[in-house]
């Protein structure tokens, strides 16, 4: 809330923009570090601290232009690998909560298509897992699974179980 920061729908973690109001010609440098927005007609979503920044608190929306300055490549993640037996399926989170849950799944939806939860049990609690896909090659969960972690997802490949997981 007091960072620049941001949510977009398509720019990757870790990207730098630079939002200027076109009302007053105030200018912020944010972090894309979020998804979203969830609104119809909206590209981007800032923090308080941005958005008090070029003086949108106040209307809340407004028109603005966005500028790519760069990327912190540290948000680049590291594909992990749970099975190395296909078919494949790619989890992008797992969480105890399932309103968590339901938010990543959104966020992904945004870009991509084949998201769904699983629901796990493991040691007497449950998880509800966003899963991405059904892969019968590594190839092609290889190559998917490097995009989403390039673009700051934290990802592992496991194998895809038809009967435990579902759409």
């Amino acid at each position: 809330m007091y960072a620049f920061t941001c949510a977009h729908k398509e720019y990757p973690f870790g990207v730098r923009l630079m939002v200027t109001n076109t009302a007053n010609g105030k200018a912020v440098q944010c972090l894309v570090n979020d998804r979203g927005p969830f609104v119809d007609g909206r590209d981007i979503d800032l923090s308080y601290a941005a958005a008090k920044e070029i003086d949108m608190v106040r209307d809340g929306v407004g028109s603005v232009r966005i500028e790519y300055i760069g990327r912190d490549t540290s948000y680049i993640k590291e594909v992990k690998y749970i099975s190395y037996a296909g078919p494949y399926t790619i989890q992008a989170g797992s969480f105890r909560e399932f309103s968590n849950a339901a938010r990543l799944k959104a966020a992904l939806e945004l870009k991509y298509s084949g998201v769904y939860i699983a629901e796990a049990d493991v040691g007497g609690s449950r998880f509800y897992r966003i899963r991405i896909g059904s892969f019968p090659s590594r190839e092609d969960v290889d190559a998917f699974a490097k995009t989403l972690a390039d673009e700051g997802y934290e990802v592992f490949i496991t194998q895809y179980d038809e009967k435990k997981d579902m759409w």
